[in-house]
């Protein structure tokens, strides 16, 4: 019997690992995408309510934001299908490299809007 799971390049290669293990990443990959979902409602609050910050500084981070949130899903994927592909083929789990992103774009975020508190 064929496997007609989604993707076939993951699901196709290696065996079932512990079903822990999967839903553990699925919940991973849900994770990343509240993270994005925050990064939208922020930066679309950042626009729709009176944030005392310059209006340019104010927009530039907004969008900045929203761009972030978009691609952060694809980022999600990306990494979700590459753990499951090495619990499958039983290598040790990738690095994520969306962290380290994620950690410095949120840094970049509250300086931008520190340094406009100063600025206003």
């Amino acid at each position: 019997m064929s496997d007609s799971r989604f993707p076939r390049s993951v699901f196709a290669v290696g065996t079932d690992p512990d079903p822990r293990f999967t839903l553990a990443n699925e919940r991973t990959f849900l994770a990343w995408i509240r993270t994005s979902l925050a990064l939208i409602a922020g930066g679309v609050a950042l626009e729709a309510f009176d944030v005392p910050l310059p209006g340019t500084l104010r927009a530039t981070v907004s969008v900045f934001m929203l761009i972030v949130a978009i691609i952060l899903p694809v980022v999600a994927w990306g990494h979700w299908k590459q753990s499951e592909r090495a619990m499958r083929e039983n290598r040790s789990l990738p690095f994520s490299f969306g962290l380290p992103v994620l950690v410095a774009v949120i840094v970049v975020v509250a300086g931008a809007l520190l340094v406009g508190q100063f600025l206003v």
